[in-house]
């Protein structure tokens, strides 16, 4: 019908529908409403469309293409559903808000409640797996708390993290938030812990109560460097220990002395005998037979001789006790391998002996005392050299290269007789020895000149096949050096 000049036509027209409008007129799945959304979009053109260009209505096209922007907007909020619940369930992960729950949404169709059910699921899993993070968590803190270690840990900046209350105890220490406040206990204790590196450890006497041993581990938390300490009173354990090594050097000590002592106490009395009844009054004086001058002499060279051991075997102890402190310096090993190659050829060579040497890397270094290592290389290749008198194989290896933790070490390496296991527990026993002649005192010499180096003297050994000692110097006794 057309309108006339004049006249005006009063048209009107139903709100956008929203969503929920849609919800409720009873769509049952989230394709359905799409697809009705999209055909009142087309419906909505069409009109458009008609009214503008049968009717020439200006006016009404313009409000149908409002509507039409609106149920444009209705289509897209309606299709970004989906979108929106990926988002809150990612910001619940993201946030760690387990507290979110997904409806069925039985209305927009079954791939909607399939979602809804996974999503609650992983809140759920996430949920689960946090309580138990939390009680894992729980359970570390006071296991921490209980153990007789002392644990404290600190960030790269030095701040503590954690720290237990064996660790408070042993240091006590008020208001210790920082490490760099372990320098109120001991200043050489904060040193010690600041140079210490990853894997390596110390012991420091604090006073007469407390002798710590320190041990380091590094590890990464939230990017952040961190370090773990552990503290141990290891007093009673130097003790125990001290008192078995003097009841040692006590058994070794009566059992040195009595051998002397007996032979002499027995042939001292022996010749007390020979005097009382062979000796006969002459008139020029006294008189003993040959028999007995020769018995008297002989005796006499004995308690001379057993008398000379003794004093000997005095001597070697007062050196094992009086080693003095190195005066360490840095010393290239190669160098080193040089002067002891010329110090034993000779006697190698009379003992047709080969002795070869292997650095790795070659510019190695070690800071050590070079007259006290010198010491020791010789005895152990002595050592070596005297236990393959019967080998075929006359070669005596000497290696230098770094451990697995970069600590410089030395080996030396013999195909002699080799040591049993009972003996390798024993031989750095002062005065214990395994061979025939000698003090037994120079391995323990040189265990504790190792010692005096922050470092330490070890052997292994495959009886018949090889022997190998190893000189491992500590992370203040060498260095790496291409």
């Amino acid at each position: 019908m057309a309108i006339l000049p004049g006249q005006q036509r009063n048209w009107v027209l139903p709100d956008p529908p929203s969503t929920e409008d849609w919800n409720v007129m009873g769509f049952k799945s989230f394709a359905f409403g799409i697809v009705i959304r999209v055909l009142l979009v087309i419906l909505i053109i069409h009109l458009a469309m008609y009214f503008y260009i049968r009717e020439n209505a200006l006016l009404l096209g313009f409000v149908f293409s409002l509507i039409l922007v609106f149920q444009t907007i209705n289509l897209i909020a309606y299709s970004n559903t989906t979108n929106r619940k990926i988002t809150r369930f990612l910001d619940s992960i993201r946030y760690s808000d387990f507290s979110s729950s997904f409806t069925k949404d039985s209305k927009l169709g079954r791939s909607f409640m399939e979602m809804n059910l996974s999503f609650n699921e992983v809140i759920k899993a996430f949920k689960k797996t946090r309580a138990e993070k939390e009680e894992q968590m729980l359970f570390l803190q006071i296991m921490i708390q209980h153990i007789n270690t002392g644990i404290l840990s600190f960030e790269s900046g030095g701040k503590i993290g954690v720290i237990n209350g064996a660790a408070k105890q042993l240091l006590q220490i008020p208001q210790f938030k920082d490490i760099h406040d372990l320098g109120k206990r001991s200043e050489d204790l904060l040193k010690m812990v600041l140079e210490l590196q990853p894997g390596g450890s110390f012991s420091m006497k604090i006073n007469a109560d407390l002798h710590l041993n320190v041990q380091s581990a590094a590890f990464k938390m939230d990017g952040q460097s961190w370090t773990l300490l552990s503290f141990q009173n290891i007093r009673s354990e130097l003790q125990k220990n001290e008192l078995k090594a003097w009841q040692n050097l006590t058994k070794v000590l009566r059992h040195e002395i009595m051998n002397s002592m007996t032979p002499i106490a027995s042939l001292a009395n022996s010749l007390g005998t020979i005097l009382e009844e062979d000796l006969e009054e002459v008139p020029s004086g006294l008189m003993i037979n040959k028999d007995s001058f020769l018995d008297l002499s002989e005796g006499l060279e004995t308690i001379s001789k057993r008398s000379s051991g003794l004093v000997d075997f005095v001597n070697a102890y007062r050196d094992y006790t009086n080693i003095p402190n190195p005066h360490p310096k840095r010393l290239r090993v190669s160098k080193l391998f040089e002067n002891i190659c010329i110090l034993m050829k000779e006697e190698l060579t009379k003992s047709e002996l080969i002795l070869k040497s292997s650095i790795q890397p070659p510019g190695l270094e070690i800071i050590a005392d070079k007259e006290m290592i010198q010491m020791i290389l010789i005895n152990l290749i002595k050592n070596a050299s005297e236990a393959m008198e019967k080998a075929t194989n006359r070669t005596i290896q000497l290696t230098a290269c770094s451990d697995q933790h970069g600590h410089p070490i030395i080996q030396v390496t013999d195909h002699g007789d080799g040591i049993v296991a009972e003996a390798l527990e024993r031989i750095f026993v002062p005065f214990y020895t395994t061979k025939k002649t000698g003090s037994g005192i120079g391995l323990a010499i040189s265990r504790q000149i190792m010692n005096l180096h922050q470092g330490s003297l070890e052997v292994t050994s495959v009886p018949g096949e090889r022997t190998t000692f190893t000189l491992l110097f500590g992370t203040s006794g060498g260095l790496s050096k291409i």
